[in-house]
This record gives C-alpha cells, structure tokens and sequence, in this order.
C-alpha cells in the first residue's frame, strides 16, 4: 500500500470515529478518565479514591453497571492523574503496599507509616489517603478505630428516612452474630456472621458501602489472604466479605472485618450497591 494511500486511509478512519462520537484515546486531559478495555465504574472509582455514585452524578450516568471503551469520565476532585492527590497525599489503589507506594515517591514505607501514624505497615485498604513525606503535607485521614458503643437494645435501630439508597439496608448484629438484609422494615435475607475478636473489635455505628471488589487481597498482621471474595468496604479497612479459609460462622473470628460464607457473601454483594446502609450493632 502506498504512503498516500496509507494517509488517506487513517484520515477516512479519524474522520468515522469523530461522525460517531468516538474521541481517539491521545493524552489524558487532567481530571478526565478515558475508558480502557475492562474497566468498570467500580475499577476507576477505586483508581481516583473516590466512588461510583459520585463519578456517575458529576457525568449524568444513568447506569452504573455500563461503561463504554473510550468513554471520558471526568472525575470529580481531581485535576491531575490519579497517582497523588492535591497537597501530597497518595490515595491507595487496590493491590498497592506501602512498599510499592514508597518506591514510587523515593521514599521508604517507615517513613510513610511514621507520616500517618500507621501501626502496622502490612495494613492498608484501597480508597485510604496517605501523606507522603518530602511533598506539601496534608492532615493524614485518622486510622483510630472509634471505641465500643453500649449494648443496644434488641431490636435493629431503623435507618433515618432516606439515608439507604431504594430502601435496603443491612443489619449486623455483633451480640447475635448474625447479618439481616432489610428492604424497608422486611427482612429479606438472614446469615451467620464472624466478626472482630476481642482484640480487633468490629466498629460499632452507621456506616455506607463505599467501594466493591468481587475479590482483593488483604493482609494483615499474622495474615495474607489473596482473592478475598465479595469485598464490600464500609468504613476504612473493615467489609463484609466471604470468607473461604473457615466455616465457624457464628461467632467471632475476624480482625474486624464482617466474614460471611461465600455464598451468602455474594448474595449481599448482589443485594447491596454503593450507598447501601451498613448498622452494626451489639
């Protein structure tokens, strides 16, 4: 084929892609997010550290189980690629250690982990803002966990009005062990939970699904699980998830995470969307 052929060819091509609203994918505007092959809402909310609702509201998506290859996104809060955030702040990405994260940055995961007050340099969950050392510092997100409330009474505290998404919502009974699926006042669905240990308590109050994973790796001081299924996280580190490496459920087991069999796992991971109220209570 000749040179002017060649030309003429890729001009026919550019000039098609432009008559059916198809932009060809060239260097990425700041805060625009083009949509690569395999990429879901979910993917690119965890990539920005934001969340699937709030980049569907600021592009008027309708759907948010359809994304199309090169769809431009524009992601709410940043104006520049997603690898550090205004103000020298890093948000975590799904498979990142502080490592990694530190070899990025030249700098050393002690140094990260002493920035934030990171106990632990095994632990750090995707979404999660982490100052880097050597940038413009900004107040790191606080990783304490919030104290044990009181008992609360035996029956599940109601949601306000409004505050879940098309009325469901999740009950975690910490003293019962047990999950309950509500649409409204029914409950819908019932199982067998483990949650924290004594010494990793499960966090007690009124939480939303901030991100979904149908599997990610966690870890953890003593621990190192790959492929947890059904991750649905609702504050910081802790989620509701299947568990596959024991069936005692019913009664305490985990390092504050909500373990469910996997089956029942990808039941509420199906039931449940962004938003979705999460209660958990003793």
């Amino acid at each position: 084929m000749s040179t002017a052929l060649r030309v003429t060819w890729s001009a026919l091509l550019l000039i098609a892609l432009l008559l059916v609203g198809i932009r060809p994918v060239s260097a990425q505007e700041p805060g625009v997010h083009v949509v690569r092959v395999g990429e879901s809402l979910t993917t690119i909310a965890a990539r920005y550290g934001t969340t699937v609702a709030a980049i569907a509201q600021t592009n008027g998506l309708k759907n948010l189980d359809w994304v199309y290859v090169g769809q431009r996104l524009t992601i709410p809060g940043v104006s520049s690629g997603p690898a550090i955030a205004a103000g020298g702040v890093h948000v975590v990405r799904a498979g990142e250690s502080l490592t990694t994260i530190a070899q990025k940055y030249g700098t050393t995961a002690a140094a990260i982990a002493s920035a934030n007050g990171l106990a632990n340099q095994n632990f750090i969950y995707a979404g999660q803002r982490l100052t880097i050392p050597g940038a413009t510092a900004t107040a790191a997100t606080p990783t304490t966990v919030p104290a044990t409330a009181t008992p609360a009474p035996t029956q599940p505290p109601m949601p306000a009005a409004g505050a879940a998404n098309d009325g469901r919502w999740i009950d975690v009974n910490l003293t019962t062990q047990t999950l309950v699926a509500y649409a409204g006042e029914t409950a819908v669905f019932t199982a067998r939970t483990s949650t924290g240990l004594p010494g990793t308590p499960t966090v007690v109050g009124r939480y939303t699904i901030q991100s979904k994973y149908p599997a990610v790796h966690m870890s953890g001081p003593g621990y190192s699980l790959p492929n947890v299924p059904w991750t649905m996280f609702f504050y910081k580190g802790y989620a509701i998830h299947g568990a596959y490496w024991h069936n005692k459920f019913g009664q305490p087991m985990s390092h504050g995470c909500v373990n469910l069999s996997v089956a029942d796992a990808e039941w509420v991971y199906n039931f449940a969307s962004i938003g979705t109220l999460v209660v958990t209570h003793y």
